[in-house]
């Protein structure tokens, strides 16, 4: 992609709009938080043997130089806005965060001399120990993290950008200035900053409307539950308990997911991946829907031809993917990595409809769908897909078949796809999709 002229000037323009907004509102969190009585303070036991390690406030340290070169890399304007945006919506989140719920750090550093002691003064001359959990420092750190991997081609240079911001990860409990719970936290912050600000795709708001659909809201209030119930026993048990939280919070995005943000809220991009903040936020329900997924088709893990070179079957794996020329993909909350990793033996041709597991594909899909199989079923055989290959995947076959003229009916369609692939379950709803566009094509 080629860099859009004035990119420069306007990383300039933002950093001279967020630098002096980062040290305004963090010094005067700082002041306010310093005055009250309230303050409590979060630490596990074990804590006490993280060792102080003087040299790290050089990693430390380094974030504010690669803040500011992170404005150099964004290819486009809307690029280089959601980064500034991103980092801003941090800073807001934190600082708001150490007003409602003020931490304080309470191991004592002994004096240091040097350069590394002198560093250490300088930090404490504008950073008190009161602000704390979210570590606004960690969810910097992933927005920049995210910026620099994403523009880093090199495999070496790679290894050396994840190296040292690992490194920078690492040193906010080394130089004692974070205890352990500002760090997830902080992490979450980030994530949920990317997730907001995401790199090309839609915001998530643009397109968030509550559902209409009574199945949605079904589903919505099941991974509700499971999100409370997780939450609510992650209180209950403390400590390593409190790992709890990120599957609760997992569950409650897909619950808003299902009653607002339909299936954009997964990020799935058009080269098979979930965003990285999707991946991250998501990561305990992505595992369990794979699991799942692997689960119910362990017998039959095969895909099937049901005609003229077009299969019907579950999100492949490499193997299997590079059994095909092309794959229509319409998983929302499962990544398809296999076309995602170039090589010469992945599909030539790849197209994601994203679609809500157990939520009949509409109308307009169902069209897109029809067509992507059609294209594609010209360059060779064709994987139509989703978790299980049962029902959004058997669906849209149903409406190539139907839309193509090599089924007359929708009936007609379903059984060939019965035929073909025994598992297949289309719900009323699906079937109610397929006769309004068997009735208007």
């Amino acid at each position: 992609m080629a860099r859009e002229t004035g990119l420069i000037r306007r990383g300039v323009l933002w950093l001279l709009l967020l630098g002096p907004l980062f040290f305004l509102s963090y010094g005067l969190a700082n002041a306010y938080t310093a005055g009250r009585a309230d303050i409590a303070s979060l630490v596990f036991d074990w804590e006490r043997q993280i060792p102080l390690w003087p040299w790290t406030i050089i990693p430390y340290w380094s974030i504010d130089l690669l803040y500011g070169l992170s404005f150099l890399l964004p290819r486009s304007r809307a690029e280089m806005d959601r980064h500034a945006l991103a980092l801003l919506s941090a800073q807001l989140i934190c600082v708001a965060c150490f007003l409602l719920w003020p931490l304080r750090f309470t191991f004592e550093r002994p004096e240091l001399a040097g350069l590394f002691g002198w560093l250490f003064d300088v930090l404490m001359g504008f950073d008190k120990p009161y602000n704390q959990a979210p570590s606004l420092h960690i969810a910097l750190l992933v927005i920049i993290w995210t910026m620099f991997a994403r523009h880093t081609r090199r495999p070496a240079w790679r290894w050396v950008v994840h190296g040292w911001m690992g490194l920078i990860g690492v040193s906010v409990l080394t130089t004692w200035q974070h205890h352990f719970v500002d760090v997830p936290t902080g992490a979450l912050a980030g994530f949920v900053c990317l997730w907001l600000w995401p790199r090309s795709s839609p915001l998530p708001w643009q397109q968030a409307g509550w559902a209409q659909d009574r199945q949605r809201w079904r589903l919505a209030l099941r991974y509700g539950l499971g999100a409370a119930v997780l939450a609510l026993l992650a209180m209950t048990l403390g400590g390593g308990g409190l790992w709890l939280l990120w599957p609760a919070l997992s569950l409650l995005l897909v619950a808003l997911n299902y009653a607002l943000f339909g299936a954009a809220g997964f990020q799935k991009g058009t080269d098979g991946r979930l965003s990285v903040a999707a991946s991250w936020l998501l990561a305990p329900y992505l595992l369990g829907a794979w699991i799942n997924s692997r689960l119910w088709t362990r017998r039959h893990p095969q895909a099937d031809e049901v005609a003229d070179g077009v299969y019907l079957g579950r999100v492949p794996g490499r193997r299997q993917a590079s059994l095909f020329a092309a794959i229509v993909d319409l998983s929302a909350e499962l990544p398809c990595l296999a076309v995602s990793r170039p090589a010469m033996t992945t599909p030539q041709h790849y197209q994601s409809l994203p679609t809500l597991d157990l939520i009949a594909p509409g109308r307009e899909t169902l069209q897109q769908a029809a067509k992507a199989i059609e294209h594609c079923q010209r360059q060779g055989p064709v994987l139509v897909c989703c978790a299980l290959g049962y029902s959004r995947s058997a669906s849209a076959v149903a409406a190539w078949l139907l839309l193509s003229g090599r089924c007359a009916t929708a009936e007609q369609a379903q059984a060939l796809i019965r035929q073909a692939r025994s598992g297949v379950v289309l719900q009323p709803a699906h079937q109610l999709a397929l006769q309004q566009l068997e009735a208007h094509p």
